[in-house]
């Protein structure tokens, strides 16, 4: 973070602090004018740990069965931000019986007596308005059984918040966090008498963002799946609750949701998770698909690329690939070198994956995730497609990364065809890296073919001044194929080919030719709500390059005995606590 950004993120803290301040002075709301019912559901696993003293945020776990929540010194700001966002609220109320409820009754006290003057780190204006979000939808579940000792207060601090949130919304970053802080105040401004006055301005920028924040393709600037996916319900929120009030979403509001609605369908897997791209999980377990069912859209997923995602989908198999530049700028805080990285998903079963992220493991993870080598794809010389800024920096930006990426995308006779390539690997080694991948229209097979090689004399000259560099050794690579935790890999016929067991009894052959060493490797899988990277594995095939192309062609086919259609009844229930 450069000093300018420092001076301008202290700014901010200041100036929150202040408007918090005065917020705390402002007259409170006496009543509710309606309740938006709660959106979401929460996990009835991570309620019950959350009662048992099992604190699971951001990857972290705190068991303190004897503490409040409030004692607990978070260990991180991410940490700190999911206390603050009180998104543990749809957890509780999962639970929904009165041991649960009284918790959440005596944290909501407890954060009003200890915060509610406009103290500690929840006072910015993306928490604010997630805050605000749970304590609205989920005030049936906090008002139950109580009587004006807490609503008062309660009632109290959800019109100051508000009186914040009209003040400093415009001083969060644009994307997610701004529409976090707008929906909260949105939801304020319809649900509390008083607050009417700052509903018109809370709709005309959510509308402006709508116009600025989400392409004419239904793409947002990180290119983050997930982060895709909360935008949208966020929308889908806010147009709900202005309906039940009598009120109609604009055009601008309205026309976000339908262009996002059928990229999302693009993103997602045959097993209804979302492709894990630019710091993006799988979703919330079934929030795609409620989300999608709330907006009323039923637009089909778009032909062409979808945020920059390529889609090839027959039978029970999808394939989704990085098709496009990585994003830039601000936009690539958290953006990952995984250009021309694709997965695989068989049926209910992810079987070529990335990695993910590891923001909620720490910095090393973190950077670990958003290289290339922990994605699917080639990797030259050791090195990403695109680089990460300076290791100083607590949010690096993305350099250094492709600019060219020419796709193509055809359906033939017998196959789904997806051709790419990219200039990330040209400047420095003069080597384009083309990658062309064909589906069955049965969905039984992946035909890929990977390719370095130089395309103009000007290339011949950088690649020959590396391979002098290499002292004719040759330039290496790495092509991996990381593996879903719970596919079962074993090498097979003499060590040319891996067998691949899924959890429905599929079984899948992948072989190469013999261009390329075959290895089996250790890998992760970087998973929220875990406390540790989950050990998995990875094909990888290895070379050099010694001449101005080299190609390396490989497939994944399912075994000739098995079905058409497989009954997968294998289930698993997450456990919070899980390591592995």
């Amino acid at each position: 973070m450069s000093r300018q950004d420092r001076v301008s993120a202290r700014w901010a803290r200041l100036m929150n602090r202040l408007a918090a301040r005065r917020a705390a002075w402002s007259k409170p709301a006496t009543a509710f004018l309606s309740r938006p019912e709660p959106r979401t559901i929460g996990s009835h696993a991570r309620g019950r740990q959350l009662a048992a003293g099992n604190f699971v945020f951001a990857g972290l776990h705190v068991e303190a069965p004897d503490l409040r929540l409030w004692d607990i010194a978070a260990p991180s700001d991410e940490f700190s931000a999911e206390q603050h966002g009180f998104g543990w609220l749809d957890d509780l109320a999962a639970v929904g019986d009165p041991a649960a409820r009284q918790l959440a009754q005596d944290w909501l006290a407890e954060w009003i007596a200890r915060h509610g003057r406009g103290s500690g780190p929840g006072w910015t204006p993306e928490l604010t308005g997630r805050r605000l979000i749970r304590w609205i939808s989920h005030a049936f579940f906090l008002m139950a059984g109580r009587g004006s000792d807490l609503s008062e207060p309660y009632l109290r601090s959800l019109a100051q918040q508000a009186m914040f949130l009209s003040q400093r919304w415009h001083s969060s970053t644009p994307g997610l966090p701004r529409f976090e802080a707008l929906t909260g105040l949105l939801y304020a401004s319809l649900s509390l008498e008083g607050m009417e006055p700052y509903l018109d301005p809370a709709m005309k920028a959510l509308d402006r963002d709508c116009e600025t924040q989400v392409g004419q393709d239904g793409a947002i600037p990180t290119r983050n799946p997930e982060e895709l996916l909360e935008v949208f319900t966020l929308l889908t929120w806010a147009a709900l609750a202005l309906s039940e009030v009598g009120r109609s979403p604009s055009g601008a509001h309205w026309g976000a949701i339908e262009r996002i609605a059928p990229t999302l369908r693009s993103l997602r897997h045959a097993d209804g998770g979302l492709a894990r791209f630019h710091g993006g999980g799988r979703g919330l377990e079934g929030r795609l698909d409620a989300a999608l069912a709330t907006s009323g859209v039923k637009y089909g997923a778009p032909g062409g690329l979808a945020m920059g995602f390529a889609r090839l989908s027959a039978g029970r198999t999808s394939v989704i690939v990085d098709a496009a530049p990585p994003p830039h700028g601000r936009a690539s805080t958290r953006a990952h070198a995984s250009t021309l990285a694709f997965e695989l998903t068989s049926g209910r079963r992810p079987v070529i994956v990335n990695c993910g992220s590891g923001a909620g493991f720490g910095r090393e993870w973190r950077r670990a995730g958003r290289a290339s080598p922990s994605h699917s794809t080639l990797i030259l010389a050791g090195r990403s497609s695109s680089r990460l800024g300076a290791s100083g920096e607590s949010l690096e930006w993305l350099e250094e990364t492709p600019s060219d990426v020419p796709v193509e995308l055809a359906r033939q006779q017998e196959a789904i065809r997806f051709e790419g390539a990219h200039d990330g690997y040209r400047q420095r080694y003069g080597l384009t890296h083309i990658r062309r991948l064909e589906l069955g229209l049965d969905g039984r097979s992946l035909a890929g073919e990977d390719t370095l090689m130089t395309l103009n004399q000007e290339d011949h000259g950088i690649f020959d001044a590396a391979l002098d560099r290499a002292r004719l050794q040759g330039i290496p690579y790495d092509i991996r194929f990381h593996l879903h935790p719970e596919v079962d890999a074993a090498l097979d016929m003499g060590g040319v080919a891996v067998s691949l067991a899924l959890r429905s009894g599929e079984i899948w052959i992948f072989r190469i030719d013999e261009t390329a060493k075959l290895a089996l490797e250790p890998s992760v899988y970087l998973e929220k709500h875990r406390l540790k990277p989950r050990e998995s594995k990875q094909i990888v095939l290895s070379g050099r390059v010694m001449e101005y192309a080299s190609r390396v062609r490989w497939s994944l086919s399912k075994a000739q005995e098995t079905p058409l259609g497989v009954r997968d009844l294998a289930t698993e229930e997450a456990d919070p606590l899980a390591v592995n």
